[in-house]
């Protein structure tokens, strides 16, 4: 079962391809991609890559984690499921009830 992996703090020059051979020493790259600005086509500086089984992955995260790729230290971890908390709201600031006075 193939595990997906973030990968944070990558260089704007880095290329999708560049992703996937930094990973190919770690086992085998199912798939890789940089994440680019839909509107500039430029490179947000994370990207993903997702390892053919979870000991590939777990060896990924271990040689990689913290190490240098095009100039920039980067962080490789599994990513996280869409809604499982990245964007975690808080009980803080404006609405009703709150602490801000009495004046609403």
């Amino acid at each position: 079962m193939a595990v997906k992996l973030f990968v944070g703090g990558l260089s704007f020059s880095t290329s999708t391809e560049r992703l996937r051979e930094a990973f190919a020493g770690a086992g085998t790259v199912e798939s890789a991609s940089v994440v680019t600005d839909r509107e500039t086509g430029r490179s947000r500086g994370f990207g993903f890559v997702e390892m053919a089984t979870p000991e590939e992955a777990e060896q990924a995260i271990s040689r990689l984690n913290g190490t240098n790729l095009d100039g920039r230290t980067i962080l490789v971890e599994k990513a996280k499921s869409p809604g499982s908390g990245g964007g975690e709201r808080r009980g803080t600031g404006g609405g009703r009830g709150g602490s801000r006075g009495g004046r609403w």
